[in-house]
């Protein structure tokens, strides 16, 4: 039943410019925080974020996030959700144009941004994650499941073998 809300995913990430980035501190101290992202196809996201931010401190210290889309202007009731566990990390030098390019893609021409606005001349870095697992959000009373309240389903591509 998975292979069916596969589709979901790509639709989400794509649909969605902002999501929600879950990091935690050294003595795991949970912090989130919104950031404008773009997806490169459905297992990594890219952003910018400046070196110092709190939630950047918290990936240099525990590279672990987790990841929500969702609209926040949905209906009460018609709620989409994607979860996702991944890795995050700087964009490494050589990686840096192809990002910044697809980043790009995302932003309006008078936001756009160059490679002197990231570091070391300027004050972002880029930043990917690596997405390791996708979950669905199943609301509750969703007549193909036995739930009465909202749950989360782990969906993996069609082709992927199981227990990815």
């Amino acid at each position: 039943m998975t292979d069916e809300f596969w589709a979901t995913v790509p639709r989400l990430l794509a649909e969605h410019r902002y999501l929600v980035l879950g990091t935690a501190d050294d003595d795991g101290r949970p912090w989130v925080t919104p950031v404008f992202y773009a997806a490169d196809g459905e297992h990594r996201v890219v952003w910018v974020s400046a070196p110092d931010s709190r939630h950047s401190r918290n990936i240099a210290a525990r590279p672990d996030v987790a990841i929500t889309v969702f609209d926040t202007h949905a209906p009460i009731g018609g709620a989409e959700a994607l979860y996702l566990e991944a890795i995050a990390d700087p964009v490494v030098d050589d990686a840096r144009a192809t990002a910044l390019a697809l980043l790009n893609t995302r932003l309006p021409a008078s936001r756009q941004l160059r490679p002197d606005d990231l570091e070391p001349a300027g004050p972002m870095r880029l930043y990917q994650a690596t997405i390791i697992k996708h979950y669905m959000l199943i609301r509750g009373g969703d007549p193909r499941f036995d739930n009465v309240t909202d749950t989360r389903l782990a969906v993996a591509p069609p082709s992927d073998p199981p227990g990815r």
